[in-house]
């Protein structure tokens, strides 16, 4: 795989972990990486042989810690290379990148990830809309692995798994003390292949296995329905690339048909990119108006204000959300409520309200990790609180007839 060029931008997810990465297998403390970095990036993943030792300045002058002797870090290293017993097996690239991942992992941060090449590369690949797996996004709520949502006619949907389920095992290994990473790599694999997800839903009854096989999934980032006569739905399932594009596209054909009604659904969708949500929210929302605000360790505040066409202004709107709704589309539905140009009907979102970097290295590798966390324009914090609709509509979905929608169905009666 060609060398990913250094590059960062803002992302949402958990969370936001499409089930087509592979589990990351290594790393190394990030905080020793002080005198020759950009050999070291260069040797790494290039040879199993690499000696790190050789590579990287441990002089505890430079490494400014009081509390940490990394002299112990490499005790242990060459411990396992001198007396593990499959020690011919053991290679410094995969203890290099197994070490940063527990790096990360120390954060106890379900969004702070580190990723090898190839983890990096599909996890990118992911936002294309486009790979190989069950099509469900998985991430923590309340410390379980947890379904965030199935995304629209993904095997994960048509069999059966709801935002919400609780995964309690993946081929019958138990998810208990399991990260997001490792959960993936589980549950990835080749298309026509199969795996078992064992859930636990609203924590009620026996739990339950689902078989779902695997395939390859080209999920659109928009989709349109006229539900009545001058209403429009918008679906928006996911914040990716083409997500600003294809939306223009529908609010284009609204205004070519003389709509007078929208109805934004956001059930389901796990987020995105930030600068995506920033832009549709401000289809609504008048220029210079705050849409979110970030908020650093620091103190630092940094506010995203509507910029744009604003074509939208004045159309009478209605969002639907659901436990599904995550991250940039709790960003979109928070800043319709507070700016009081939509109502939101449906059942209260995920509460994944923190931003992360994204970073990728010379060698492939890449980091995504939390950096602040967001607020609506009235102050409110959506990290694990989420988005509370102005009218709650509680789901369900196993008991609803086919066809019945009873928050679609209040949202068409509030736009009468």
């Amino acid at each position: 795989m060609a060398p990913i060029s250094p590059t960062k931008f803002k992302a949402t997810r958990y969370i936001t972990v499409y089930l087509t990465l592979i589990a990351v297998v290594g790393a190394f403390a990030l905080g020793l990486l002080i005198g020759k970095t950009s050999e070291l990036k260069k040797e790494v993943g290039a040879s199993s042989t690499t000696d790190m030792a050789a590579l990287v300045n441990i002089d505890r002058t430079k490494n400014n810690s009081k509390t940490a002797d990394f002299n112990q870090f490499w005790d242990i290293w060459d411990k396992i290379k001198d007396s593990y017993v499959k020690k011919d097996k053991v290679k410094d690239v995969d203890m290099f990148y197994g070490a940063i991942q527990g790096l990360v992992g120390s954060l106890g941060d379900p969004y702070s990830l580190f990723f090898p090449p190839k983890a990096a590369d599909e996890f990118q690949k992911s936002f294309a809309g486009e790979f190989e797996g069950i099509g469900a996004e998985i991430g923590f709520k309340n410390d379980q692995l947890t379904v965030v949502a199935p995304l629209p006619g993904s095997p994960a949907e048509r069999s059966g798994l709801r935002p919400g389920d609780k995964i309690l095992a993946i081929d019958k290994t138990i998810t208990l003390g399991m990260d997001v990473i490792s959960a993936v790599q589980l549950i990835r694999g080749p298309a026509g292949s199969t795996t078992t997800l064992t859930i636990s839903r609203n924590g009620l009854g026996k739990a339950q296995d689902y078989v779902i096989t695997r395939a390859k999934i080209n999920v659109p980032a928009t989709m349109m329905v006229w539900e009545a006569p001058g209403a429009l739905r918008l679906r928006v399932m996911q914040f990716n690339d083409r997500t600003v594009p294809e939306f223009g596209k529908a609010i284009q054909e609204f205004k070519k048909k003389q709509g007078q009604k929208i109805i934004l659904d956001l059930r389901g969708n796990p987020g995105g990119y930030l600068d995506s949500a920033v832009s549709l929210a401000g289809e609504w929302i008048s220029e210079g108006d705050v849409i979110v605000a970030e908020k650093f360790s620091t103190g630092r505040e940094n506010k995203h204000i509507s910029r744009g066409e604003h074509r939208l202004l004045g159309v009478k709107t209605v969002v639907l959300v659901n436990g599904g709704s995550a991250s940039a589309s709790e960003i979109v539905a928070g800043a319709l409520q507070d700016n009081k140009v939509a109502i939101v009907v449906g059942a209260k979102t995920f509460g994944k309200g923190s931003v992360q970097d994204f970073e990728t290295f010379s060698d492939g590798s890449a980091l995504k990790i939390t950096v602040a966390e967001w607020f609506t324009p009235a102050g409110n914090n959506i990290n694990e609180k989420g988005i509370t609709p102005d009218f709650e509509i509680t789901e369900k979905l196993d008991a609803e007839p086919a066809g019945e929608d009873a928050a679609l169905k209040k949202a068409l009666e509030l736009l009468k």
